[in-house]
């Protein structure tokens, strides 16, 4: 399966899409008015200690104070011992050097932590601990032992006081390039080191890298065959980095030039939009309606058109099937995280069931993402979770609708209608005047001339006053004003 990566550069905003076989995967937002703070250190000041959540809020100018708890401060607890109480370890106006764990959300601020990990290509340095280490991801034994093997020799010539941990890049990796890498690490902390002993608490220490070269760290493995920049400066500065960083992939970065936008290559534009959809189509007929609310996200499968071809099993089997694929691979295209709960079609055989979770967990292995899926409830749900860093592409590129205020629905025109003759009775107690002027949505008073006028009619005979309708075109659906005259 081929794998390219796309780079967008505009003015104010940096997008990247992830296409494996013909198909957008992953997609990254950054915007200069918006930029993720996930990765970087801050010098923070602790502002109130809760002691009844083990945790604190601490400013590290932010607009939002940013929560560190005390799981997020130490390393171990031996022996499954209790958690150090916070006042032990935190009070107000205290320093703190904190790295940024999760990007804030809606109402909630940056999650902290005081252990320090700064990233490079193929390591991880901890400045603050002593550990050495091999990715999980990495499942050749025979690989693992020989990268812990380079690292043991390597950590206590110029690293000693620190721990470093392999990343799934460093699998193949030689000594050399790990060598190489480990000196970029010392002497990055070492100037972040300088920069934390002269800035003040709120001040940013260490900032992680433009998304055009983080992608080179992050999204680049050896089954990437090109990653295309629609920017020939652009591409020339990501060479110049990965001449550095990651020279094999030189060669594998070029400017695009094509006539047209890099993102209508293999319809990613197109797969942007349609992930800020609640429905999603799939191939049978059937389709997903998924919400994400703050507490968690939702999905629901339904079989749509698709009615099969032998009995309402099949249908259901084969379509719960498919949208086992689908949703993997939305959750990545839209960044979902944290709790998910799937509602599949209800299914009666056990073995149906557990072909449509192998199928979800086959398809949720490819993700990068950590995931853990439970089985079916008794209520036919599967629930299962998906680590949240950032946001997800519906909070970065939307925001409250303004008609509704979040409901996703606004009241008919009939409802209005209603509420508007209850507004003039409730006038012409209160104020007694010799008429009324309604103002409303053209279709709000189109409906009060035609279908509500025998309604409207009766409501002027009762209260005895003429009440006067002018249309407004900038008025909401919901919106109106009842005048007394």
């Amino acid at each position: 399966m081929s794998t390219e990566i796309l780079v967008n550069l505009g003015q104010q905003e940096t997008r990247v899409a992830l296409v494996e076989g013909g198909a957008a995967q992953e997609i990254y937002v950054q915007r200069a008015s918006r930029h993720g703070v996930v990765g970087n250190i801050y010098k923070g000041l602790v502002k109130r200690v809760l002691p009844g959540m083990q945790a604190a809020f601490v400013d590290i100018g932010l607009e939002r104070t940013a929560f560190l708890h005390v799981a997020d401060m130490l390393h171990a607890v031996p022996g499954g011992a209790p958690l150090p109480a916070v006042e032990r370890l935190l009070h107000e106006g205290q320093e703190v050097l904190a790295q940024v764990l999760k990007d804030p959300l809606g109402t909630k601020g940056a999650r902290l932590t005081t252990l320090l990990s700064i990233p490079s290509r193929y390591l991880v340095l901890m400045p603050f601990e002593k550990h050495v280490g091999v990715s999980a991801k990495i499942e050749d034994e025979s690989e693992r032992t020989r990268l812990k093997a380079i690292l043991e020799s390597l950590v206590p010539e110029l690293a000693p006081d620190w721990g470093v941990i392999a990343r799934t890049a460093a699998e193949g990796a030689d000594a050399e390039a790990l060598r190489q890498d480990l000196l970029f690490l010392t002497r990055l902390w070492g100037a972040v080191s300088l920069k934390v002993g002269a800035a003040v608490p709120g001040q940013l220490v260490h900032c992680d890298l433009p998304l055009s070269m983080r992608i080179l760290r992050d999204l680049l493995g050896t089954a990437v065959e090109r990653i295309r920049i629609d920017s020939a400066e652009e591409a020339r500065r990501v060479q110049q980095f990965a001449q550095i960083f990651v020279p094999h992939a030189v060669a594998r970065i070029e400017a695009y030039c094509g006539p047209a936008p890099i993102f209508d290559l293999y319809g990613v534009e197109d797969e942007l939009n349609r992930a800020l959809d609640r429905k999603v189509e799939l191939k049978s007929g059937g389709h997903l309606v998924i919400d994400q609310t703050e507490a968690m996200t939702t999905i629901d499968v339904n079989t749509g058109a698709f009615t099969g071809h032998r009995n309402l099993e099949e249908t259901i089997v084969k379509t719960n099937l498919e949208a086992a694929g689908a949703i993997a691979r939305q959750l990545r295209l839209r960044n979902l995280g944290g709790i998910i709960i799937i509602d599949f079609i209800d299914m009666k055989s056990d073995d149906h069931r557990a072909q449509v979770l192998r199928t979800l967990e086959k398809e949720v292995a490819r993700d990068p993402a950590r995931t853990r899926i439970y089985p079916f409830s008794e209520l036919g749900l599967v629930q299962m979770t998906r680590k949240r860093t950032r946001e997800s592409l519906g909070h970065i590129l939307c925001e409250t609708c303004t008609s509704c205020g979040g409901r996703g629905c606004v009241k008919t025109v009939e409802t209005v209608c209603h509420e508007i003759a209850r507004e003039v009775q409730r006038a012409a107690r209160l104020y007694d005047p010799k008429s009324f002027r309604v103002l409303a949505a053209p279709n709000v008073i189109a409906r009060l001339q035609e279908e509500q006028s025998g309604g409207l009619a009766e409501l002027e005979a009762s209260l005895k006053r003429p009440i006067k309708l002018q249309p407004e075109a900038y008025y909401h659906q919901e919106t109106f004003d009842v005048v007394p005259v």
